[in-house]
Order: structure tokens, then C-alpha cells, then sequence
């Protein structure tokens, strides 16, 4: 159990909350956990209360989950755009409710039959940008409602399907019936439904068996902190340690300069004209930095002004 931090108690009238702390906490979520328990308990270890994730990762799967505090809430459209890596196993020939091994088994079939150029030939049809069906136990809403608390209640779920953008999947080894696959996608590509439709496409059903995820953009699974290190972390006062800062997650814009006059003009919500930078295209977004190189903000140039604008400005550290 993580050791609570509550700070010091007041007396009187309740004074406004303030966060203290900002960061991303690269976490290897335990197997069972559901990633909000994972909020909950560092938002009730760091004392913190504006902690969120950016990815659920379903309680079966394990891997990196960022955990986000503070400050860092506010770039988690960011963090969910980044491209993400999964290793998983395959059991071919048994379908389940859910896709993966929690469901009941909907069929059974013989896969012994499949060869590995079969596989592999299944699995390139799923590179590039798919349609796919999430599954029924899962976290989309349908009708205003979670689509796994219909389908616990025994209701029939029609879930539309959505794009899923699948950068490469790499055959890493067969044994036949499981294969073991990594996978690189893009948001909201749900690896079970993944392995439910490989088993489609090959005849024999499938689920997903285990499943890993191992990187979020520039967060890799080596980098991340266990249950155990967490522990400790907060045990013993030494958690911040573990903490990336903000703008980690926000390499994929370039990164511009400001001058102290730009500077003060965009934390107090002013567009300012950057001479030293080449107008880029409408909408294109850039890391404002201070000149002792810390971070104002996000600012976006506006070509019909020909100018950049706030759009989230981070307070100065300290």
C-alpha cells in the first residue's frame, strides 16, 4: 500500500487548493489494476488532487500508463496522439466474449492448420488505416452509457466501427496456436479487437492472451516505475524524482524562443509577432520557451494575422 500524503492539517476556514507539483509519472501499470486505480492512488500517495492518465489500459493488460499531475492535465490530448507500441500474445482458435482471455468462450475451432506465412500474410492485411469494431466489453460509450455495463447486463451492443491507423505489426514468434506480435498504432486501436478479427480473417477464431504495452511516444516500458518503485518512491519522499517534465510530451512541436517582452505578452493572453521565425503554415503549433529556457506555453500562429497565440500557457515554476 502507498503511504498517503495529506499535508498539514489548518484550522479555520479551508484555504483554495493549490497545486505544488506538475509532472508525468511514467508508470508500469500492474496486471489486475484498472488505470483509474492507479490515479487514485498517487493522487491519495502525492497529496495531489489534479492527477488523470492519458490511454486507459484495459486491467488484463500491463505496461506504461502516464500518469499526470498538475500541470501536465493539460496537455493529455498530446499525449494521447502519440503513436504507441504493444507486445501481445495470440491464442488462435478459441473466440471469446470480450476478445481476450477474461471473456467466456464463444467457439472453439482447430489451428493447427495455420502456417506461419499464413499468419504473417493475415497480419500485414491489418497494416495502414483500418475499420474496427472496439468490443463490446470495453469503455465506449454508446447511447450516453460505458458499452460494458450493457454488455454485463446481457444486452446486445452495437458498436459502430471507427478508423484505426496501424503503423507496422512484426510477427515475433509462433508456436502454434499463439503468436506473439508487437504493434504500432495510433489512438483508440484496440489491440483485442486486433486478435478477434485476425481469428476472423484466418477461420479459426482468436483472442488476445496477454497483452503489454511497452511505449507511448518517447516513454518506454524501461523507463517506467513498478508498483514496488512506486512504493518506495513515495515511502520514501523521493517520488518527484521520478516525475518528466511537462513539455516531454510535447516533442513532436518545434520549439521557439520567446523574447521577455513576448514572453509577458503571452502569458497575458496577446498574440505576438516572432520575426526571428519563418510564418509556418495556418494553425501549425510550437514549445514557447523563456530565455532561461523554461517553458511558457503552446502558442499557435494565426496566418490571417501573421501572428502566434497563446493556446495554453503553464505557470512559472516555483
Amino acid at each position: 500500500m502507498w503511504a498517503e500524503n495529506r499535508g498539514v492539517a489548518g484550522r479555520g476556514k479551508q484555504r483554495p487548493y493549490i497545486s505544488m507539483t506538475s509532472g508525468i509519472l511514467v508508470v508500469d501499470k500492474p496486471l489486475g489494476a484498472t488505470s483509474f486505480d492507479v490515479v487514485r492512488r498517487v493522487r491519495r500517495a502525492a497529496g495531489e488532487k489534479r492527477v488523470g492518465h492519458a490511454g486507459t489500459l484495459d486491467p488484463a493488460a500491463t505496461g506504461v500508463l502516464l500518469v499526470l499531475l498538475g500541470q501536465a492535465t493539460r496537455i493529455t490530448e498530446y499525449l494521447m496522439d502519440m503513436p504507441k507500441t504493444y507486445r501481445g500474445t495470440v491464442h488462435l482458435g478459441i473466440s471469446t466474449t470480450t476478445y481476450d482471455s477474461e471473456g467466456d468462450v464463444v467457439s472453439e475451432a482447430d489451428a493447427s492448420g495455420v502456417s506461419e506465412d499464413a499468419l504473417s500474410d493475415a497480419l500485414a492485411a491489418f497494416v495502414g488505416e483500418i475499420e474496427q469494431v472496439p468490443p463490446a466489453h470495453s469503455a465506449v460509450k454508446v447511447d450516453g452509457e460505458r458499452a460494458y455495463h450493457r454488455a454485463r447486463r446481457g444486452e446486445a451492443v452495437a458498436i459502430k466501427a471507427r478508423l484505426a491507423s496501424i503503423y507496422r505489426i512484426d510477427l515475433l514468434r509462433y508456436e502454434p496456436p499463439v503468436a506473439e506480435i508487437e504493434v504500432e498504432c495510433g489512438r483508440g486501436t484496440y489491440i483485442r479487437s486486433l486478435a478477434h478479427d485476425l481469428g476472423e480473417r484466418l477461420g479459426c477464431g482468436a483472442h488476445l492472451a496477454t497483452l503489454v504495452r511497452t511505449r507511448v511516444g518517447p516513454f518506454t516500458l524501461e523507463a517506467a516505475a513498478d508498483e514496488a518503485a512506486l512504493a518506495a518512491a513515495f515511502e520514501g519522499g523521493t517520488w518527484r524524482d521520478l516525475l518528466q517534465p511537462i513539455d516531454c510530451g510535447l516533442m513532436a512541436l518545434p520549439a521557439i524562443t520567446l523574447e521577455i517582452e513576448d514572453e509577458k505578452d503571452i502569458r497575458h493572453g496577446q498574440a505576438v509577432d516572432i520575426a526571428s521565425v519563418e510564418p509556418p503554415p495556418d494553425g501549425t503549433e510550437a514549445r514557447g520557451y523563456a530565455e532561461d529556457g523554461s517553458l511558457v506555453g503552446i502558442i499557435r500562429f494565426d496566418a490571417e494575422i501573421g501572428m502566434w497565440r497563446p493556446r495554453k500557457v503553464f505557470p512559472p515554476e516555483g
